[in-house]
């Protein structure tokens, strides 16, 4: 039986993202380890959020400018196509903790079929290759 896929606060980037549910994550081939962990991730190594030098702080919440332009603009993008919103997941940490994030997170994306993580971009589970969350 295939462990489940647990969500830690690792894998939690700069802007709020879940990197435990991107698809690079997820994958087996060419696997990034998340942004925290020493991205290997083409698209989070050029990341103007992760390698920001005005946040003080772990993560964006931390910053005078919180929310920026940039976060503003990745946070539509991803409502607007995945359903998820890293904005709404940081204000979750800065005012519950981060506990109540990876909670949250574990219950949302686990899938149906076999309790491993989906990905948030394409819906798919990696693990048993159930198709799109429901």
């Amino acid at each position: 039986m295939n462990r489940k896929r647990i969500i830690n606060e690792n894998l939690i980037a700069p802007c709020g993202m879940n990197c435990a549910i991107c698809m690079a994550h997820l994958r087996e081939k060419n696997k990034c380890a998340g942004c925290n962990q020493g991205p290997t991730n083409i698209s989070c190594l050029r990341c103007k959020i992760r390698n920001c030098t005005e946040r003080k702080g772990k993560y964006c919440f931390d910053c005078d400018q919180f929310p920026c332009d940039k976060l503003k603009h990745l946070d539509k993008r991803y409502r607007t196509k995945y359903g998820m919103s890293e904005i709404e997941n940081l204000e979750l940490i800065r005012n519950k903790g981060i506990d109540k994030l990876l909670e949250r997170e574990q219950k949302k994306w686990s899938c149906k079929k076999c309790g491993r993580l989906r990905s948030c971009h394409n819906g798919l589970c990696y693990n048993c290759d159930d198709h799109k969350l429901k």
